[in-house]
């Protein structure tokens, strides 16, 4: 075992995406097998670690900001920047005031060698934090670490990276290709997870990619089967699907499975044909109107949500309305909008015809509003409904195999899967009913 010189509590903060989320927790679990307290509060930490996102020019920010924010905390504490941002950007980041390491997603396996070295002047600092790390991630190891993470609904990464090139992405760039958890590994993580957890969140950059890879040549409902057959996970739930793999064979095994969260999350970003070409997505609106209509046809009250992406160079008001029209039309029950972001290094970056930022924002106000007219119906079609849900450590809250957050009517013990009536809604949710109501048909 490495004995760590930097012997005392770390803090780490990760932003952004599920998978990101992931890495954070795998981190930790590294860094206490070598020995170091990862739950420290920020102002007790001798070292913060800050897992960065860099999807959006918001989430660059986010980071810069919280770099301010623990120097204000804890002004003595030494700041280890990771991630995405550091990966496409370390030079910027090593210029912030307080930042004394930098390492990209492609050095991530030797942050603890860095932490035992300690000294900000060894080779490590200065060879990793600017300069090797800004080479190609495709070297980095193929196996994605475990990380449970939530207490009661643990994410586990089984698939990093993205073979896309999207022209307003850059996340090919900061997280190289698809590469993917052996069926073996996967299984076996969600055997010791479903010992102690109800439910399991199948996450990865590019999910529907699991097993692609020449070495497997397996497809994500071939694993979902063995994880049924060969595990005990009372529910499993996939965090984002591309439309182009929502295979039949995948929506009919999550429809026939009581044990798979009635739940699909497929990006959209436009529905105009015209601008997912510019986009260079490999799908048209009709391709991924047909992909949602039949998800809803085979589960009925599932969750059906959506990336959106308002004001990408040179949307025109009609090609707008395409897809303002396209989202009033599918089942959707909730929608992620973001106002494009130009991320430098990325073709739709240079693009001369950049929407000016404030239509980007009046769009992005308005999927907005459909996206809540369209949640909050779903949710009234619920009222007098049976849900399953899994109960969360925030008290009297749990989370809906649908996808609802539920308010209950009494405490209950975390990590359980228990049926509840729904009795109304809440701000963003719904609230249980009374023991005595009972539920009506579905």
């Amino acid at each position: 075992m490495l004995k760590l010189q930097v012997v005392g509590r770390v803090h780490i903060e990760s932003f952004g995406c599920r998978a990101t989320q992931a890495d954070g927790a795998a981190l930790a679990a590294q860094l206490a097998r070598q020995g170091m307290e990862c739950a420290a509060p920020l102002e007790q930490a001798d070292v913060v670690i800050l897992n960065s996102c860099t999807v959006t020019a918001s989430a660059d920010q986010d980071l810069r900001q919280a770099v301010r924010r623990v120097q204000r905390a804890n002004p003595r504490a030494r700041i280890l920047v990771t991630g995405c941002y550091a990966q496409r950007a370390p030079e910027e980041i090593a210029a912030l005031p307080g930042v004394e390491w930098v390492v990209g997603n492609s050095h991530k396996h030797v942050i603890t060698e860095i932490l035992a070295a300690g000294d900000p002047e060894s080779p490590c600092h200065t060879r990793i934090s600017v300069a090797e790390m800004t080479t190609a991630v495709e070297f980095t190891a193929g196996i994605v670490e475990e990380a449970a993470g939530d207490r009661t609904r643990p994410n586990l990464k089984i698939q990093d990276g993205c073979n896309c090139r999207c022209s307003f992405c850059i996340i090919p760039q900061v997280r190289g290709p698809s590469r993917s958890a052996s069926p073996e590994w996967v299984i076996e993580q969600v055997r010791t997870l479903s010992a102690g957890h109800r439910e399991i969140v199948l996450s990865g950059i590019n999910l529907g990619r699991w097993g692609r890879e020449p070495a497997f040549r397996l497809r994500l409902a071939s694993l979902l089967r063995r994880l049924l057959e060969e595990t005990g996970v009372e529910r499993l739930r996939l965090s984002s699907v591309e439309p182009m793999d929502l295979s039949d064979d995948l929506l009919g095994l999550m429809a026939s499975s009581p044990r798979i969260a009635r739940h699909i999350h497929a990006p959209l970003q436009s529905g105009s044909d015209a601008v997912l070409r510019r986009m260079r997505r490999w799908y048209r609106a009709r391709h991924y109107a047909d992909r949602i209509r039949r998800a809803r046809e085979w589960m009925p009250e599932a969750a059906i949500g959506a990336d959106v992406m308002a004001g990408f160079p040179g949307e025109t008001e009609a090609e707008f309305e395409q897809t303002r029209r396209l989202i009033d039309e599918l089942p959707f029950t909730y929608l992620h909008v973001f106002t494009f972001s130009a991320r430098p290094g990325t073709p739709a970056s240079a693009a001369p015809d950049q929407v000016p930022m404030a239509v980007r924002k009046h769009r992005n106000r308005i999927l907005r509003e459909t996206a809540a007219g369209k949640n909050r119906a779903f949710r009234e079609s619920l009222i007098g409904r049976a849900l399953s849900v899994v109960t969360l450590d925030q008290p009297c809250q749990a989370l809906s195999d649908n996808y609802v957050s539920v308010s209950l009517a009494s405490e209950r013990t975390p990590n359980r899967i228990e049926s509840v009536i729904v009795g109304g809604l809440t701000g963003s949710g719904v609230r249980e009913a009374a023991a005595s109501q009972p539920a009506r048909a579905t």
